[in-house]
């Protein structure tokens, strides 16, 4: 068990090693554009290794977003034409419907078209993510007021939302700022009340999905898909909330959501083991023989660092520095130091864990994932860089 004063005595990361971790996560991703310009990364490595899939899935947003973060370190004209390319395959998806029966179109489209548009101004990539935008208000259920995660509109067996969805929102906010119409941040806005309302136990851990009376919209009961039973914490559900709050309040300045973030992150922050790096799921902790994920921490790292922005002084620093210090963990003990071990960029993550109490099958245990890649060369740039976040 963590405590604040035992988490500070852990080193924090300095700023050349920061500025040596970035540069090596730039010079990874620069090795893999000539195998993924035409292609994508799989969700996630196979014996550390990605390989080569269409655009489809909720993940390859982040392999783009990867791309144009190493641009914006480098203007190397190469990453920007890769990223020009992926905007394309990103436009010919949401026009043909290829894959996005599903709410994560914030994950497909806030890191590649609205990163296009917003660092380049790229009017295609403004137009497909205004697309996805729509395609995700189509998704927004009356009943219960939310946006349904996956399957088939209306279906009882999917008539849920998932904490994940949080971060989807920022592509509804930035529609509304471009477009001027109000209408995606009303909708973004009743979906985070009612998430925020249902995701969150009395102990401050998280629930991964929600489900909801289709004919009433009453709630009804909060279950796990990926996590290791109904009642436990999967971990990076815990970060998908701690960074969903730190955006919900970057948008709509309701205080709530600060104390909400407080709450899950000293929940995260308190499970950790020994070494910093968490477990799948915070059932398990130091002496456990189950898998990390990564992912989790750099999730969680990047959202203390954006709510870092809003807080006083103190507390912003006490955000800081842990996130120095977690970064330091990930680093040290998850960061890839040579392409012929991985073709990734951050090692022990895990996509799914099956266990006797959620239906998952075994997927990308213990290996590198395309979002743990992004949100580890986030967090890089966030504390080396004036970065201007794409959610």
């Amino acid at each position: 068990m963590q405590t604040k004063e035992s988490l500070l005595k852990y080193e924090k990361i300095t700023t050349a090693e920061l500025e040596k971790a970035r540069d090596r996560a730039v010079e990874l991703i620069k090795r893999n554009i000539d195998k993924f310009t035409h292609y994508f990364p799989d969700s996630n490595s196979v014996n550390n290794f990605y390989p080569q899939t269409e655009n489809v899935e909720w993940t390859t947003g982040f392999w783009t977003g990867e791309v144009w973060l190493a641009y914006e370190c480098t203007r190397d004209s190469k990453l920007k034409e890769v990223g020009d390319i992926h905007v394309k395959s990103f436009m010919k998806r949401i026009v043909e419907k290829i894959d996005v029966n599903h709410h994560d179109m914030g994950f497909l489209y806030s890191p590649s078209c609205v990163a296009a548009y917003e660092l380049t101004g790229n009017e295609e990539g403004k137009k497909a993510a205004l697309l996805a935008a729509d395609n995700l208000m189509s998704r927004f259920q009356e009943k219960g007021q939310f946006f349904q995660a996956w399957g088939e509109l209306g279906a009882v067996d999917n008539y849920r939302l998932i904490i994940d969805c949080l971060l989807n929102m920022p592509l509804l906010f930035w529609a509304s700022n471009v477009t001027k119409d109000p209408k995606y941040a009303e909708k973004a806005t009743t979906h985070i009340i009612t998430a925020m309302n249902y995701v969150i136990r009395p102990d401050n851990s998280t629930y991964h999905t929600y489900f909801f009376n289709k004919e009433t919209g009453e709630p009804m009961r909060g279950v796990t898909c990926q996590g290791n039973r109904d009642g436990s914490a999967w971990s990076r559900g815990q970060a998908w909330g701690i960074y969903g709050s730190a955006l919900s309040y970057k948008y709509l300045r309701n205080t709530e959501y600060v104390e909400i973030f407080r709450r899950l992150t000293d929940y995260f922050l308190a499970n950790l083991p020994s070494d910093l790096i968490p477990y799948w799921d915070f059932d398990f902790n130091d002496g456990s023989n189950e898998p990390r994920d990564s992912s989790s921490l750099a999730i969680t790292i990047c959202g203390m660092l954006e709510m870092a922005k809003y807080v006083e002084k103190e507390e912003a620093e006490y955000y800081t520095q842990v996130a120095k210090i977690l970064l330091k963990a990930l680093v040290e003990r998850c960061a890839v130091t040579n392409p012929k071990i991985s073709n990734g960029i951050l090692l022990h993550g895990t996509y799914a864990r099956a266990s006797v109490n959620n239906p998952c099958s075994n997927r990308g245990v213990d290996e590198c994932n395309t979002w743990g890649d992004y949100f580890y060369m986030e967090a890089l740039m966030r504390l080396t860089t004036d970065w201007k976040l794409y959610w």
